[in-house]
């Protein structure tokens, strides 16, 4: 039964795929609407939930033991190495494929209304599908080649999804450019994978954890430093953290349910998921543990800053998912995975609710993007006005929502544990209260006040977007009740994959390292800097005219994160030009002045050579005879030499 998880999005993919590449509508019908290519896929990922569920319900019943495997075939075997195409089942896996498929069949219901206009909707939902197949195979996968699979597989997919309109220039290049960004950190993955064969010798999981404990020590902390860097490398790129954070903004330029999907269930969550599986060996490497600490708290800090000067609704919603990736990773640098895992799934609920209400608000705007250009908006779409209001609260930690209980245990454990520090508290800190500065800014523009685009009548969006919506905000008013301080189901529920999770705050001898009343504190002080810059930002977007005031004041520093501290040109100066320039020079002082000329003076020998040897062939049998017969006198001739 586990293998029909990611089936069942696969099976989805063919019959939209075949039919969308294959299918010819019949003389006087339309090709296959979005309404019928979105119930197939819906349906799909709706199978791989209610199986999720079902088998999520059997492994709560299996006590601490929590395992289902199953193995489908071999792929490889080189003597003792062996590879299988396998997937396993444990308590990590199970929050996320509870995720995937879960917000995922949520995503492709909407999307059946907001793509009701597309002219391939049968394209769409195939890929739509085939992204949920890739990631369900990679928090699956028993081992690290089924993992990375799935993990190239999520590449491929957003490549043709952020692209999916490719027709226009800039789309296509930024689905470009999310694929060969990727690709940088893909290579740190793979020499990653070499060197734990080389030193432990299985790819496994449940192999390579016992390996590691039982030969870690004698490899030596350098080796296993290493790996967990070069790992690192390879979730840089996939969940967007400096440097290679740049392709996750340029990916708003597909349909606004792909934003959702990469950004809330699926791509951007994978390096969270390996570093957390693979806690056993970044835990026996303090140093790749603090590298992966400061990385996310700058990344939160930096992606927050930029995300206060945007106007695309998209876009501040984009930076603001780097953001949060930051504190995922600023999570499990100081050894709260599963503080970590927690904010995944928090971060999963509220953010694909943002990005389908933002998608619901350009619907209602007829495809208007910018958040100057909105206003009053909570009257002609009350319900997208509440259900965007559940998860602005939810992302600004405002409790009880769900946002709130993920976000206050990450600056916790930044602070307590023995791999933490004031200061990765105080960069978690500052980024909360940015973040509740940006997207109060970005809601109360589009919400509130008047209308500042007469030219746009907006209108509510259809049930099939709203319910959605509707689901998503109660899972982002009442999912972070499943991690309640010091009564934490989920804490509990990860204790076999991330033992000793709990003991993060404690010092050398297992005793508190900090006075746990200190934690109320961090909260109140956590909370209050939420409300002040709430409160802040609604006083000065209140009054536009204080707000452009205020812009042109400090107008060098806007301009500055308006333009994304210029990140994009320093890349196209330092890494762009330079390579461009030398494939020009190898291309035309090389390739066109070398290779070309020596090919084609082969081509040109050959053609002088068919063209002499032609004129031999005369078609005179007297001149054939004559040949003959020079040859004949010739041959003898070196016989006879030959005797002599």
């Amino acid at each position: 039964m586990l293998a029909l998880i990611p089936l069942f999005p696969l099976i989805g993919f063919l019959i939209n795929g075949g039919w969308y590449a294959f299918g010819q509508a019949p003389a006087g019908r339309k090709k296959a609407s979005a309404g019928v290519t979105g119930t197939i896929a819906s349906l799909a990922i709706l199978a791989s939930f209610a199986l999720s569920v079902s088998l999520f319900l059997k492994l709560h019943g299996m006590g601490d033991e929590r395992v289902i495997e199953q193995t489908v075939m071999s792929w490889m075997q080189i003597e003792n190495f062996k590879i299988d195409i396998a997937f396993r089942l444990d308590s990590l896996s199970a929050l996320f494929i509870l995720l995937i498929t879960g917000v995922g069949s949520l995503i492709h219901i909407y999307s059946i209304g907001y793509m009701g206009h597309d002219e391939t909707p049968g394209k769409f939902f195939a890929y739509l599908n085939l992204f949920c197949f890739a990631m369900l195979v990679l928090v699956l996968g028993s081992s690290l080649p089924m993992l990375f699979f799935g993990w190239e597989g999520v590449g491929l997919c957003s490549y043709l999804l952020i692209g999916y309109w490719y027709t226009d220039e800039e789309k296509a290049s930024a689905g470009k450019k999310a694929f060969i960004v990727n690709r940088v950190g893909d290579l740190g993955f793979l020499l990653a994978m070499f060197f734990v064969v080389t030193y432990f010798g299985t790819l496994d999981f449940a192999a390579l954890k016992a390996v590691v404990a039982q030969n870690g020590a004698t490899v030596g902390v350098g080796v296993i430093t290493t790996i967990c860097l070069l790992f690192f490398v390879g979730c840089m790129g996939k969940s967007a953290q400096i440097p290679l954070y740049v392709w996750l903004p340029d990916a708003m330029a597909g349909p606004t349910p792909v934003s959702a999907l990469i950004h809330a269930a699926t791509m951007v969550t994978s390096g969270v998921y390996l570093v957390s599986r693979l806690n056993f060996m970044y835990s026996m490497a303090p140093t790749a543990m603090n590298v992966v600490a400061i990385v996310g708290a700058f990344t939160a800090l930096f992606a927050a800053t930029i995300a206060i000067a945007q106007r695309d609704i998209k876009k501040v919603l984009a930076y603001s998912t780097v953001s949060q990736l930051g504190y995922m990773f600023l999570a499990c640098g100081v050894g709260a995975y599963t503080a970590g895992v927690f904010h995944v799934i928090t971060h999963g609920f509220f953010k694909a609710l943002m990005f389908l209400g933002a998608g619901s608000v350009i619907h209602g705007m007829h495809e208007e993007q910018d958040i100057m250009k909105m206003g009053g908006l909570r009257k002609d779409m009350p319900i997208t006005f509440l259900v965007f209001g559940a998860g602005w609260l939810a992302i600004c930690g405002i409790p009880p929502f769900s946002g709130f209980f993920s976000k206050d245990e990450i600056l916790w454990m930044a602070f307590s544990s023995s791999h933490g520090s004031t200061a990765l508290w105080f960069l978690g800190a500052v980024t909360a209260v940015m973040t509740a500065f940006y997207m109060t800014r970005l809601f109360s523009l589009t919400f509130f006040g008047k209308s500042r685009n007469h030219d746009v009548h907006a209108h509510e969006s259809p049930l099939v977007m709203t319910i959605p919506l509707m689901v998503l905000a109660l899972l982002s008013i009442f999912g972070g009740f499943m991690g309640v301080p010091h009564r934490s189901w989920i804490e509990h529920w990860l204790e076999p994959v991330i033992p000793g999770h709990a003991a993060a705050a404690a010092g050398a001898h297992g005793a508190p390292a900090v006075d746990a009343s200190m934690e109320y504190i961090l909260m109140g002080v956590s909370v209050a800097g939420a409300v002040l810059g709430i409160v802040f930002a609604l006083g000065l977007y209140k009054n536009l005219a204080r707000a452009e005031k205020l812009k042109q004041t400090f107008a060098p520093i806007h301009k500055l994160l308006e333009n994304k501290w210029y990140v994009d040109e320093l890349y196209e100066m330092v890494f762009i030009k330079p390579i461009r320039m030398l494939c020009n020079f190898l291309w035309k002082k090389f390739d066109v002045a070398v290779i070309d000329r020596v090919v084609l003076s082969f081509g040109h020998l050959s053609s002088w050579t068919g063209q002499t040897v032609r004129m031999v062939q005369t078609g005179s049998l007297q001149v054939y005879a004559v040949v003959l017969v020079i040859g004949l006198l010739a041959s003898v001739g070196y016989l006879i030499y030959g005797l002599a």
